[in-house]
């Protein structure tokens, strides 16, 4: 029997996958949470073999998430789900040291059989986002530059990022330059949809 934990935070797609996967004779739903921490804490609690973990989630994404069950539980394997086809979230959860990574469009028997593999000890990607990320370039922002960019996209202007970041406000401004320059964008909008897009922010 295959443990599985499912962490998803819309509740009916949750309640979907709980219903799908109930249907296998050889998976056991061990527990079903709405976030990344609690998958966490779940995952410690119930000691899953597979984690089937949303990358989009609210007070801590799935790939955190994943990277504290690789430290912490070994033995769990993550399988991210994901509604967006970012190349960049794919790097970055094969940094997490993920298991698997697909895109919730996939049809519901591919699912099963992720999980399956996954907890066989096989990788599972997405062909075409595999490419994809092969493809993209690297992340050319820093972190700082990363938490810069962040705050923007919240709507903070210059003033209010210093503020909030303990910078000066020509070191914002400078940031924004930088970022606007490095990602080839037409200005600071333009930089959060490229940034955003690729996975990066």
């Amino acid at each position: 029997m295959i443990r599985v934990l499912i962490a998803e935070d819309q509740h009916v797609v949750r309640g979907a996958l709980v219903a799908l996967l109930d249907l296998e004779p050889d998976l056991e739903i061990v527990a079903d949470v709405a976030s990344g921490p609690d998958a966490v804490r779940a995952a410690l609690a119930h000691r899953p073999d597979v984690a089937v973990l949303d990358i989009d989630m609210p007070g801590g994404d799935g790939l955190t998430a994943a990277a504290e069950l690789h430290a912490k539980l070994p033995g769990c394997r993550s399988l991210m789900l994901t509604g967006h086809g970012k190349p960049g979230h794919l790097r970055r959860a094969l940094g997490a040291k993920v298991a698997g990574f697909m895109l919730k469009t996939a049809p519901p028997d591919e699912l099963v059989a992720a999980i399956r593999r996954v907890a066989a000890g096989e990788r599972v990607l997405d062909p075409e986002l595999a490419v994809a990320a092969w493809d993209l370039a690297d992340d050319p922002l820093t972190p700082r530059e990363k938490d810069v960019l962040r705050l923007t996209a919240e709507g903070a202007e210059p003033d209010e990022i210093a503020g909030r970041l303990h910078l000066s406000a020509g070191t914002v401004r400078n940031n924004l330059t930088a970022i606007v320059a490095k990602l080839n964008a037409r200005g600071r909008t333009d930089a959060v949809r490229i940034a955003s897009e690729a996975g990066w922010l």
